[in-house]
């Protein structure tokens, strides 16, 4: 129990960068993290871990501890999108760098037919998308703040709710890897495999035989307090009845992003019991404490 009482409270295990589809420095959002009183805390870009480093270092200037983490392209049964949040794994792994890779590759082409699209009912181009990207990691969540400056969208959700949604005639379907393999590549690279905001984008609720596939292959447990899950009470119900009945580890975290997303740090917390399960799990890379 001895990690347990090293990482301190509050524990925030999803952050994102400008990395990746944040609008802060991976500097910024420990700062941010710290000030709004984390004291644990997992840098989660898209399908890389460019930003560790720069986090690492910051964590240490505060005083947190860090928890290595990436958050996942993949594609769950019914063809949609399903991000797939990994912790302390090791970073080096040749075989999950080589799909991460192929992820970010396949994530161009996607946006630019998503923005050809748009452009056939919207003044949008490929060029206003682009001005959003700082990071190596370029995503949706870029193509919404661009349709957001022009005055499309008031926000991030109005883009996935109400204007690109999986039924519109403007969504490409997700390039990332199935679900399953992603859980084998985290849990070969070391790492514990966490569904993120499962019930979030979707009103559906998952059946049972999906539940007992994703638990054959790995799959570590669910992000369940999270904002984006209570617009689905039935599915989130369903996904704590499997928590208990598969002995899944249940996260809560904010999914900062900076400016990009009304999300604060420390909104949604991981308990201590739950991010020692994970170390325990893991054996790729160590939480580095304060």
């Amino acid at each position: 129990m001895e990690a347990f009482f090293r990482a301190h409270q509050p524990i925030d295990l999803h952050l994102h960068s400008n990395v990746s589809d944040g609008t802060d420095t991976p500097t910024e959002v420990v700062r941010a993290a710290f000030g709004a009183g984390v004291r644990t805390m997992a840098l989660t870009d898209h399908d890389t871990t460019a930003g560790w480093d720069e986090a690492i270092a910051e964590c240490a200037q505060q005083g947190m501890t860090f928890i290595g983490g990436m958050e996942i392209t993949a594609r769950g049964a019914r063809g949609g999108g399903v991000h797939m949040l990994a912790y302390l794994f090791d970073p080096n792994d040749e075989a999950l760098l080589s799909a991460v890779n192929s992820v970010l590759d396949a994530r161009i082409p996607r946006l630019q037919e998503m923005t050809t699209r748009l452009a056939a009912t919207y003044a949008i181009t490929w060029d206003d998308v682009l001005r959003q990207a700082n990071g190596k990691s370029i995503g949706r969540p870029h193509l919404a703040s661009a349709m957001q400056e022009l005055g499309y969208v008031a926000d991030t959700n109005d883009f996935f709710e109400n204007v690109v949604t999986k039924d519109s005639p403007y969504y490409v379907p997700s390039p990332g890897l199935d679900v399953r393999d992603v859980i084998t590549l985290v849990r070969g690279a070391g790492g514990v495999p966490i569904t993120a905001h499962p019930v979030g984008r979707h009103s559906h609720v998952m059946p049972r035989e999906h539940m007992v596939a994703l638990n054959a292959a790995g799959l570590g447990g669910f992000e369940l307090d999270h904002v984006e899950n209570f617009k689905n009470p039935e599915g989130l119900a369903r996904l704590r009845e499997y928590a208990e009945e598969f002995d899944l580890i249940v996260t809560g975290s904010s999914d900062y992003n900076g400016t990009r997303k009304p999300n604060s740090p420390v909104s949604y917390t991981t308990t201590p019991e739950m991010l020692q399960r994970i170390i325990d799990e893991s054996t790729g890379f160590a939480p580095i404490y304060a």
